[in-house]
């Protein structure tokens, strides 16, 4: 049962997303009219160290008014691959540069109103290279035990659904799963 983007139009634009709306069939031969947002691409980064604790920033989310552990992300920018765009990001929000990056996992948060996708990265090495240059990008950065994730996740710390899937994928690779 697959619905149908019969056209599309842009209602706003700017430099970080559009809203258009869609003339969807569906599979009974209905119409309706569908708000969508197109949004670039978001690379996310972080590392994991010798002693398992994963590098995090604790922020403030404006839009939610909520307070949480995530991961370094943010949109690539033209004419850059998503892969530097995660390395980028991970050393201007935190002041450690990752070693060889490893992708993770691509999540679509939102899957229902937009299409953005948000590549999840990760390195087992990281170079500190000073205070961040995007400090105002969160308040406290913190290399975190890899096994306190999942409790931290079940007690709404991590309240992001892309992040809190990367640092289980991130548990499940190193610790595997149960510890």
């Amino acid at each position: 049962m697959q619905w149908a983007n019969l056209s599309e139009q842009t209602v706003y634009e700017n430099p970080w997303f559009q809203v258009n709306l869609a003339d969807v069939e569906l599979p009974d031969g209905r119409h309706l009219d569908h708000f969508l947002i197109r949004l670039r691409p978001v690379a996310v980064a972080t590392a994991v160290n010798e002693a398992n604790e994963v590098l995090m920033i604790f922020r403030h989310r404006f839009i939610t008014d909520s307070w949480g552990w995530e991961l370094a992300a943010g949109v690539v920018e033209d004419g850059e691959s998503v892969e530097t765009a995660a390395a980028r990001e991970m050393e201007e929000e935190t002041g450690w540069r990752p070693g060889r990056l490893r992708h993770l996992l691509t999540v679509e948060p939102s899957n229902g109103l937009t299409d953005a996708r948000h590549h999840l990265y990760w390195s087992d090495t990281a170079t500190y290279t000073g205070y961040p240059a995007d400090d105002f990008e969160s308040s406290r950065r913190e290399w975190i035990p890899l096994k306190l994730v999942p409790d931290m996740i079940a007690r709404g710390e991590v309240p992001a659904a892309n992040m809190a899937a990367g640092l289980l994928m991130l548990h499940h690779l190193r610790l595997g799963g149960g510890g």
